[in-house]
């Protein structure tokens, strides 16, 4: 398949991804600020991973369980939406980048706090 056309698969699961998010019930998943950071369809379209960031506090294997058991409702609705021959196989894997990212300013903003204090000193 084409690299521009995979491209485009990708965002448009990403995106119908995130959106169908809100209509899950699981109450692992209903009401939780999960966003779906990227997504990656194998070239066969037949395996989709989904890569998806918790922005509150929880615990992450129960948003992980939920994602699991909605797995089969969110490929419905991927395949009612999305005009593709064939439905990927969803698997979520979570993103801790932004978590790692908000880690590294919180320690950057306290070096840069203690850095300011010891100048005068002198």
């Amino acid at each position: 398949m084409a690299r521009y056309r995979r491209d485009r698969v990708n965002e448009s699961v990403k995106e119908e991804t995130s959106l169908i998010l809100r209509d899950v019930k699981d109450p692992r998943v209903a009401g939780k600020m999960i966003s779906v950071t990227s997504a990656d369809v194998s070239g066969d379209l037949k395996f989709a991973k989904i890569y998806y960031s918790v922005l509150e506090e929880h615990d992450p294997r129960e948003v992980a369980a939920g994602l699991k058991g909605a797995t089969g409702y969110i490929r419905k609705r991927l395949a009612e939406t999305l005009n593709l021959r064939i439905t990927p196989e969803l698997s979520f894997i979570e993103d801790s980048g932004v978590k790692h990212g908000a880690d590294i300013a919180a320690i950057l903003r306290d070096i840069g706090s203690r850095g300011s204090g010891e100048g005068e000193e002198k």
